[in-house]
């Protein structure tokens, strides 16, 4: 018996190929984690907006849904940001809200998870304050575990809190950034835009964007350019084969 027969070639070394970059973060997209937080200062209402924003994004890409939002808020929050304007909410949601005032972090976390459990439930948006004890990796795990097998999305805003442990899927952090001037004055505000680093994804790269609300949607913000044209699906029709007089006077 030969020696190369007793002791064979051992098979050759698989070439591992290198990983493909994880695809970028952008409004739209279709797979929305059922687990996110936002960490924004207390002092502006930068991360409600965008959680509500957020929240409309996952609802624009899954279609039309009516069921009723949860938005639940402990007392630090309530006093940090105030409650939820109905006036200054969207006419679709405004109607269909149900805010829960916890007293403590501990009854906000059992109102949150309640709350997933209910599959009448779009959505539940949570603002809770600081780095409370209650809310532990273990009490996040509950969340996510939660909001994945009744398929309820969370948005939790995190309120002058720091970064620490934490199973959700999507973590921000977001500040309030100037808007850009409106297109027919000026000196009019523009839509909210907020500056939102996205520090931590299970399947999107880190990365950093300018985000405004333009009308509901979630958009990119883009620097306005003073020289461009304006829109011209936001004029007026323009008259075809008779004049302006002789269109008033018809």
């Amino acid at each position: 018996m030969s020696r190369s027969s007793m002791f064979p070639k051992p098979p050759p070394a698989r070439i591992l190929s290198r990983a493909q970059p994880e695809p970028r973060w952008r409004p739209g997209l279709a797979a929305q984690p059922f687990h996110s937080e936002v960490f924004a200062p207390g002092g502006e209402a930068s991360g409600a907006g965008l959680a509500l924003a957020l929240a409309r994004d996952a609802f624009a890409v899954a279609g039309e849904d009516t069921r009723q939002v949860l938005w639940v808020q402990d007392r630090a929050a309530i006093r940090k940001g105030g409650r939820p304007c109905l006036a200054g909410l969207p006419q679709d949601l405004a109607h269909r809200l149900i805010h829960v005032a916890a007293a403590t972090p501990e009854d906000a976390l059992f109102a949150l998870e309640e709350g997933l459990k209910c599959r009448d439930l779009a959505c539940v948006i949570g603002e809770i304050a600081g780095n409370p004890r209650a809310l532990s990796f273990t009490a996040s795990r509950r969340l996510s575990l939660t909001a994945e097998k009744h398929g309820v999305r969370l948005w939790l805003v995190r309120l002058d809190a720091a970064p620490d442990l934490s199973s959700a899927r999507m973590r921000w952090r977001v500040a309030a950034a100037p808007s850009a001037p409106g297109r027919w004055d000026p000196a009019a505000p523009g839509p909210a835009t907020w500056h939102a680093e996205l520090f931590r994804a299970r399947t999107h790269a880190p990365g950093q964007w300018s985000l405004s609300d333009d009308a509901g949607t979630l958009r990119l913000a883009r620097e306005p350019d003073p020289l461009a044209a304006p829109d011209p699906r936001h004029l007026a029709r323009p008259t075809v084969g008779r004049s302006l007089a002789a269109r008033i006077h018809a």
